[in-house]
Formats: C-alpha cells, structure tokens, sequence
C-alpha cells in the first residue's frame, strides 16, 4: 500500500528538476550575453522569477504550500538573483 503523499512528493521532485533545468538554462544563455555574464544573469533571473510568480497566480497555487510550486520557485529564483548582484556590486569596486 503506497502512502497518501505520494504524488505530492513527487511534484516537489518535478518542481526541483524544472529549477535545475532551467537554471542550467539561463547560465548557458547569460554565457553570451553581451552585456556581461553577470549583468545577463540578474535580468534573466528576473524575468525567471516574474514568469514563475505569474504562473503560480494563474494556476491559483496557494504560496505557502505543504509542497514545492512556483510560489517556492519563484522565490528561489529572486534569492540567487540577489546574490548574483550582490556579488555584481562588490566585483565593481
């Protein structure tokens, strides 16, 4: 008999796959943009976690779920795009 959580637990592994993949995504495309590797990463970063946040919206998931959705996403993308900058800023300097 399989436990009742299972296809949530599996969900949570799709959404960390998604983010894997689409990370590995967005480093390939910052790679050739021309304004700077970094610079790329913030703004495709960006829009990562806008597109994630709307979708969320649009699929009416709530934001503090007991799984991973594109809420968690969404976050997980704004917070590497703090450290991208973060760490934009200091190279300047």
């Amino acid at each position: 008999m399989q436990p009742p959580n299972l296809p949530q637990e599996l969900r949570s592994v799709q959404v960390l796959l998604r983010f894997g993949l689409r990370m590995a995504i967005l480093l390939v495309f910052a790679a050739f943009g021309t304004i700077g590797f970094g610079r790329s990463l913030v703004a495709l970063l960006w829009m990562a976690a806008v597109l994630s946040a709307v979708i969320g919206a649009m699929r009416y998931e709530p934001p503090c779920d007991t799984v991973l959705n594109h809420w968690d996403e969404a976050t997980a993308y704004m917070a590497v795009c703090c450290l991208v900058s973060g760490f934009n800023h200091t190279a300047q300097f």
